[in-house]
Formats: C-alpha cells, sequence, structure tokens
C-alpha cells in the first residue's frame, strides 16, 4: 500500500531513507521497498529523487510489474514539468497493453488530473476492454478501473453504458456513484465561496470515514503459511518447532480457523504470508535470536506482511485455495465457508 500521510506527520525523506536501506537486508523485496519509498519522496515534494529511484527500480534485470513502475514515473514526471517524457511513457504503456488493472488506473488519473477527461475516458475504457471482456465477474483489483472510468465519463456528461451500471452494482458504500461523482460536487471544491468549499469537504469526510476506518491498519493482519516442503525442512532443523506444527494438515486446519475466527470478531484486512526456511532463518539472524523460538514466528510473519507479502483472505470466488493444492478454495479449505 502507497504512504498517504501528509508530509507534515511524517519524516518523509526519512521514511524514504529506511526504505533503502531495508533493501539491503531484503533484497527480494527491492521492487516493493523502493516504490514505497519512492511514494514517500513525492509526498515530501522531493520529485527528481523519486524519479531517480524509478529508473533505479527500471534499469534492474528483472521486475515483477514493470509497467506499474513505469505508469508511476510518469504520473510522478508530469508533476514537475516533464509532460512530454510522461506522455511518450504513457503511450508506451497504453501499447504494451498490461494484463494488471493498477498501470492503467495510474496512468489514467494522470491524464485525468490534468483535465484531459476524454483521453483519460480512452485510457480507462481500453484496460476494461482488455482485462474485462467475456468476464462474468471482475475480480476486486479491476473496480477501481470501473469507478474511475464512471468518474470520467460522468464528467463528461456521457450516458451509462453496461460499465457503468456494472460500476454502480460493485459500489458498496451508502453514496452512489452517480451522487458522488455529480460534476457540481467537484465544481464546488474549486468554488471561491469558503462556505460551498467547506459543506463539500464536511460531506466528503462523512462519506469516506468507512473508507478511512479500513485503511487503518498499514497491512494486513497475516497468519503464517508454511508449504508442505517448507514445513518439512523447518521442524526437521529445528525439532522444537514440532509443537506449534504436529502435522501440515493440522497447520492449514489452523490457519483457516484462526482467519475464519478474526473474521467473525470484526478484524478487517486479513491475509496469509508464505514462509520460507532460508527467509525466517534471515530474519531470525536480523532479530538476534534464534529460529527455534516459537515467539518469533508471529513477528516473521507480521514482517513479510509489512513487506508486502500478504494475500488476502478470503480468496474471491472461483480463485484457488491459499493452501497451494491447486482446487478452487470453494471445494477446499472454503468448503465450510
Amino acid at each position: 500500500m502507497r504512504p498517504d500521510t501528509p508530509a507534515e506527520n511524517v519524516d518523509h525523506h526519512a521514511e524514504a531513507a529506511r526504505l533503502e536501506r531495508t533493501v539491503g537486508l531484503y533484497p527480494e523485496d527491492a521492487e516493493a521497498l523502493l516504490l514505497r519509498a519512492a511514494a514517500h519522496l513525492e509526498l515530501a515534494g522531493d520529485r527528481p529523487a523519486a524519479s531517480a529511484l524509478y529508473d533505479r527500480l527500471l534499469s534492474a534485470d528483472a521486475l515483477e510489474n514493470p509497467s506499474l513502475v513505469r505508469a508511476l514515473k510518469a504520473s510522478n514526471l508530469w508533476e514537475y514539468g516533464h509532460e512530454a517524457e510522461a506522455r511518450a511513457i504513457i503511450e508506451g504503456i497504453r501499447t504494451a497493453s498490461p494484463r494488471d488493472p493498477a498501470p492503467w488506473v495510474i496512468i489514467a488519473e494522470a491524464l485525468e488530473s490534468h483535465d484531459e477527461l476524454e483521453a483519460a475516458q480512452e485510457t480507462f475504457t481500453e484496460g476494461a476492454r482488455l482485462l474485462l471482456t467475456d468476464v462474468t465477474e471482475p475480480p476486486y483489483s479491476t473496480h477501481p478501473l470501473l469507478f474511475g472510468r464512471h468518474r470520467v465519463r460522468r464528467m463528461l456528461g456521457v450516458a451509462h453504458d453496461e460499465w457503468d451500471l456494472l460500476a454502480d452494482t460493485l459500489h458498496s458504500m451508502p453514496v452512489s456513484l452517480d451522487e458522488l461523482h455529480d460534476p457540481k460536487r467537484v465544481w464546488s471544491l474549486g468554488s471561491n465561496n469558503p462556505a460551498e468549499l467547506e459543506a463539500e469537504i464536511s460531506r466528503l469526510r462523512a462519506e469516506l470515514g468507512a473508507y478511512r476506518e479500513a485503511l487503518s491498519r498499514p497491512f494486513p493482519v497475516a497468519v503464517l503459511h508454511w508449504p508442505a516442503g517448507e514445513l518439512a525442512e523447518l521442524v526437521a532443523v529445528y525439532p522444537s518447532l514440532a509443537a506449534e506444527y504436529p502435522s501440515h494438515e493440522e497447520h492449514l486446519a489452523t490457519i483457516e480457523a484462526s482467519l475464519r475466527e478474526l473474521a467473525s470478531s470484526g478484524t478487517p484486512n486479513l491475509g496469509i504470508v508464505t514462509g520460507t526456511v532460508p527467509s525466517y532463518e534471515a530474519f531470525a539472524a536480523s532479530e538476534g535470536s534464534s529460529p527455534s523460538d516459537a515467539d518469533l514466528l508471529p513477528q516473521y510473519a507480521t514482517t513479510l506482511a509489512a513487506r508486502g507479502r500478504a494475500v488476502a483472505w478470503p480468496p474471491q470466488r472461483g480463485a484457488g485455495c491459499w493452501c497451494g493444492s491447486g482446487r478452487v478454495y470453494g471445494e477446499c479449505h472454503g468448503t465450510e465457508a
């Protein structure tokens, strides 16, 4: 998750430096860590330094999501006067047609923020057409694509189409998308009348209350999952941990039961992190502790989640089970859900 705390409340330069140092300890997570560092630099107003981090990532041999990095770089460049370069990157992303919705959303919002609503609509639509054609139930990750498209089309005064209606059905907040995206509300934010501006800000704060609550945690509450091979190696090397993990089957059942209990108690943002023995040993060494210490296990899970390694639980309908069995979640550990 990209940080969104104002610069006056956080030393974003210090946090960016800390994340860059962390890359030395966890080079396998360099992409996620440096993206967060770049976001902190953007919030601090140091956009050239943020661009330098994006360039550092793009010069790496292998990236998990190069289109995302390019999109973030383009958005950042445009904000401090490098419009031509930003446009070139945006066009390159559209040509590459990434299968991840995030780059589409970022470049479309960059166009939208610079009042290029027609181009933003075309970009949102292009991404939606690529990712959602013949899809019966849009994945959660594509919802911002539909919501952004709805917003821009509402600003343009375009009549609703099937995707706009779908966005309406996916929107779960009390205030409808049509009202939330009403152009008059957007215009009122630029009004010269302080009373109108104050009233609109108050309405937006009330509507975003639920979102703020959902985002109050910096990362998911995560439960540690060991694949069968990793767990066998773990208890063979550290026999004292066998008390924590009597068998792999029981380990998997405990994960599912724990997550359901947390969900029933109202705990949001639940996730699962997958451990490996080498990673766990490196974490123990960084903590100056022994891997055989069972108290270290929840700390390891929390650290993995903080590094962006958590997978949301429960899986979306029709998705594979988190345990790695290859079966659909609803036919595996989700059978009792």
